[in-house]
Parts: C-alpha cells; sequence; structure tokens
C-alpha cells in the first residue's frame, strides 16, 4: 500500500512540474501551443474573444457634419381671409348679438415653418403634411443657403408625412439607418428649424419604440428625448453615425405635465410612404372593416389592462370585410395568416401591410369558442366611415 501511494506522489510531482514548466513556456513563447498542435495535425483551440464596450464619443460633430447638409428649412405660405368684426360697445348688447361686419374680409398672409430632410439627389424632400398642409407656396432654404421653391408631390394624413420636390443640383442626400438595429437607450440627435432660429441639434436618447399613438392609425413612433420645438416637425432624427432613424414629428410638451417626450416617424415607416407616393401621389394599405381593443383583463387578477394577448373587435364596420366575413364585436382575434396576433397595434400594422385583393385567414374566440374566417381584403379608406357596433 505504501509503495503505492509513493508511486502516485512520484507522478504527481512529475505532473505538477511538467505544468509549471508549460506554463512558464506559454509566457515566454505565447504561440508555442498553436504551432505544436499544427504540426502533430491536432485542431487549433482558441479562447473565446470578449468585446470591450465601446466608449462613448466625446463629440457628435461629425454626425452632425454628416446630416446637417440634408436637413432644410420649410416655410410654407398661405393667404387666409378673415372678416373684421365691430363690437357693442355695450356689454349686454355684445353679450346679446356678439359683433357685427366691418367692412369687406381682409386677406393676410400667414408661414408655417417646418424642416424637411433631402432623400434622393433629383430633389425629394420628406416633412410633416401639417407643415405644409393648405399652403399655396412652399419654399425651401437649402443648408448652402439657396433658396428653393418646392411642389408638392404627394401626402399622407395618416403618417403625417409629405413628400416635396425642388429643382436643385448638388443637394447633398441623408443616409438611411437600418430600422433593425434600432435600440432603446441609443444616442440620437434631432436637427432642424426650432423657433426660426435656423439649424439647431439638440441630443438625446431613444426612450422608446413602436410608440401607438391613436388606436385609428396602424402607424407606430419612436419616443425620444431629444428636445424637439415647433419648426422641428419634419426634421431628421439621426443616430451616433449621422444617419437617419426617423422624422420629427410631435411633442408633448409642459401644458400636459410631460418633459422630455417627443415623437418621430420611423425611417422604415417614412421610406415605404416615400416610395408609394414618388409613385402614385397616395399610400395604399389594407383593411378588414373593423376597429380594435385590448382584451379584457379580469379586474381582481392584479395583471395590468394590456397583458393578455390578441386583440379584442370593438366595432364592425357596415358592409365592410370584417362585417361579410362574419365578424362581430366582442369577437377576439388570435391570429391572422400565419402570425400570432400581439395587441391591437401589432393587428392595425399588419392589416395596414396586407395586399388589397388579397384574402386572409383570420381565427379567434368567440364566446369562448374558437372559430375561423376568410376576410376579403380591401383599401383602407382616405376618410374612415362611421362604425356599426351592431356590426
Amino acid at each position: 500500500m505504501k509503495h503505492a501511494a509513493g508511486i502516485v506522489a512520484f507522478v504527481a510531482r512529475f505532473v505538477i512540474l511538467g505544468l509549471a514548466i508549460a506554463f512558464v513556456i506559454s509566457l515566454i513563447w505565447p504561440g508555442v501551443g498553436d504551432r505544436l498542435r499544427a504540426r502533430f495535425g491536432l485542431p487549433h483551440t482558441s479562447a473565446p474573444t470578449v468585446s470591450a464596450p465601446q466608449p462613448a464619443p466625446f463629440s457628435y460633430a461629425d454626425a452632425v457634419a454628416k446630416a446637417a447638409p440634408s436637413v432644410v428649412n420649410i416655410y410654407a405660405n398661405k393667404v387666409v381671409t378673415e372678416q373684421a368684426v365691430r363690437m357693442f360697445t355695450d356689454p349686454l348688447m355684445q353679450q346679446l348679438f356678439g359683433g357685427t361686419p366691418a367692412g369687406p374680409p381682409v386677406a393676410r398672409r400667414e408661414q408655417n415653418l417646418g424642416s424637411g430632410v433631402i432623400v434622393s439627389a433629383d430633389g425629394y424632400v420628406l416633412t410633416n403634411y401639417h407643415v405644409i398642409a393648405n399652403a399655396d407656396d412652399i419654399q425651401v432654404l437649402l443648408y448652402d443657403g439657396r433658396v428653393a421653391k418646392a411642389k408638392l408631390v404627394g401626402a399622407d394624413e395618416e403618417t403625417d408625412l409629405a413628400v416635396l420636390k425642388v429643382e436643385a443640383g448638388n443637394l447633398p442626400v441623408i443616409q438611411m439607418a437600418d430600422p433593425k438595429k434600432l435600440r432603446v437607450g441609443d444616442v440620437v440627435l434631432a436637427i432642424g428649424n426650432p423657433l426660426n432660429l435656423n439649424q439647431t441639434v439638440t441630443m438625446g436618447i431613444i426612450s422608446a419604440i413602436g410608440r401607438q399613438l391613436s388606436n385609428s392609425s396602424p402607424e407606430d413612433f419612436i419616443q425620444t428625448d431629444a428636445a424637439i420645438n415647433l419648426g422641428n416637425s419634419g426634421g431628421a432624427l439621426v443616430n451616433s453615425n449621422g444617419d437617419l432613424v426617423g422624422i420629427n414629428t410631435l411633442l408633448i410638451g409642459k401644458a400636459a405635465n410631460a418633459e422630455g417626450i417627443g415623437f418621430a416617424i420611423p425611417v422604415d415607416t417614412a421610406t415605404n410612404v416615400l416610395r408609394q407616393l414618388i409613385a402614385t401621389g397616395h399610400v395604399i394599405r389594407g383593411w378588414l372593416g373593423a376597429n380594435y381593443g385590448f382584451v379584457p383583463v379580469a379586474a381582481d387578477s392584479g395583471l395590468p389592462a394590456a397583458a393578455a394577448r390578441g386583440a379584442q373587435v370593438t366595432d364592425v364596420y357596415a358592409s365592410g370585410p370584417a362585417a361579410a366575413a362574419g365578424i362581430q364585436p366582442h369577437d377576439i382575434l388570435l391570429r391572422m395568416g400565419e402570425d400570432d396576433i400581439r395587441d391591437p397595434a401589432d393587428l392595425g400594422r399588419r392589416e395596414a401591410l396586407l395586399k388589397p385583393g388579397s384574402k386572409v385567414e383570420v381565427s379567434g374566440l368567440r364566446n369562448g369558442v374558437p372559430f375561423h374566417v376568410m376576410v376579403n381584403v380591401t383599401q383602407r379608406p382616405p376618410r374612415m366611415p362611421v362604425a356599426s357596433s351592431a356590426g
């Protein structure tokens, strides 16, 4: 027994000594192990590489220099006619009769300020619809000081986007970011013409993505805390590389007790609308003919209202595709085509992408009983009709 223990101790000492020698050799000649493995035909093994986090830049001047020349100031002019009114001096007469017309109507010129982004070398500019709505004359101030008259190509009220065309040469074109790489927490810069101060840059982060601001609209938004003020509408929201991630469109101000809540239209939505407006002058969306809400959650469950998956039908439009297929109010829709429905906003987005004239299978629950129907997709009306809760 002692003899065996002595042999084990002898072998252990040599193993430890060998490992120590190998460690020293690896410190002196780091690649010797790989060379020996290659000589004897053994597979090469490498330690996993861990990418160190990249330090934040001390300046975003390069990103601004790249993107700013593509951002323009927009001045939308229109003539507004107003009727002058003469008020009664007697307070009682004012309360009873208000005022009386004082002479002929007076016309005055009104100017709306905004921003835009050059998206093609042949002069197409993206901006917000509300910036140029009802304008008689649209002027664009370029980064280099040139002024160009713009023509409206098309507008989409649902996304609040419009496409303008300017005739000018040597136009700097914004570079589009990859929307799939957008993450909450990314640094973003808002570039535009706030309060007519000319080009101004503000910085923030992406606070949220996929924000749904209206149940009647299928589009979602990027939420950011980069300062967006009057005149920023239609301007660029860019990432730290100077690539376009969104079109600034809306802010919620202090009147709503909000601080640092602004919204931008995602670049993939903007480019999709851009292509359709250039091609046809309007945007085509699929429509099933129903409105949706969150699936009800029991009040005593302790769960938030949006916890349940799917979407509940709140209204069905008379003579619409859903009504023709037999979908009824209070139905819970769980699947459309091959995709599960997460929530009403997800259903609205998927519905809008459907091709008018196609058919889609919709699955769900009615009073707890599964059902499947085929719905004929039609084109979403530009002005939504009145829904009928009776289906």
